[in-house]
């Protein structure tokens, strides 16, 4: 099911069929506050070269090394492992703070870390996969804003393959709630018609009685 130009009556409407709660709220930043955002993390953020470690018939072990960049600041260096490699979060900047306080406020819910990732163009994707390490607070909320290229988001459920599609615009929040990660997972597809970056940012709530630092 795609939702292209999708536009909700408000912002408590579900998009998912079952077994899970998604909202999306649409721009929740002005165009200006939207721009200027982009520009602050452009420059400001510490992006690095994104590893995994690939699982599979062929490729078990590869360490590769991604185009697409990323960055991980939280209350404490929490220490986050996704794709077999672990990363120890750098403290606050003033410009993620503001922006956490924005999604705090909308969202109604509380974060304690924030995992960034710079898409330069459409050729630059995030594989199927549901935020749902050990790590993270289970069945804690993990908000999503967009800055940038507008780039279509999908979710499938992990037995029935039933799949749910939006496009995410410049400056728009995107909630993912309750169960969504134990049955749905998510990606960002490729598109040969984005030629602009796309910064995401990914607030989530760390579980601290399972993180070492």
């Amino acid at each position: 099911m795609d939702l292209f130009g999708f536009q909700p009556e408000d912002n408590e409407r579900n998009l998912l069929p079952y077994q899970g709660k998604v909202n999306y709220f649409g721009p929740v930043l002005s165009s200006d506050e939207a721009d200027e955002s982009y520009q602050h993390l452009l420059s400001l953020i510490e992006w690095q070269r994104d590893q995994a470690i690939l699982s599979g018939k062929g490729v078990e072990g590869k360490k590769v090394t991604t185009k697409r960049k990323y960055a991980w600041y939280a209350d404490q260096p929490y220490k986050y492992t996704y794709s077999q490699v672990t990363r120890e979060a750098k403290p606050w900047i003033p410009e993620l703070l503001s922006l956490k306080s924005k999604v705090e406020a909308l969202s109604g819910d509380q974060f304690n870390a924030c995992l960034l990732n710079l898409y330069h163009d459409g050729s630059e994707t995030m594989a199927w996969h549901s935020d749902a390490e050990k790590q993270l607070k289970e069945n804690a909320t993990v908000a999503s804003l967009s800055l940038g290229a507008e780039r279509k988001f999908s979710f499938k459920h992990k037995q029935t393959k039933e799949t749910v599609s939006l496009q995410l615009q410049h400056g728009s929040l995107l909630l993912m709630k309750g169960v969504t990660q134990k049955h749905w997972l998510h990606r960002l597809p490729q598109s040969t018609k984005v030629t602009e970056p796309r910064i995401n940012l990914t607030f989530r709530l760390m579980n601290t009685a399972r993180n070492q630092f």
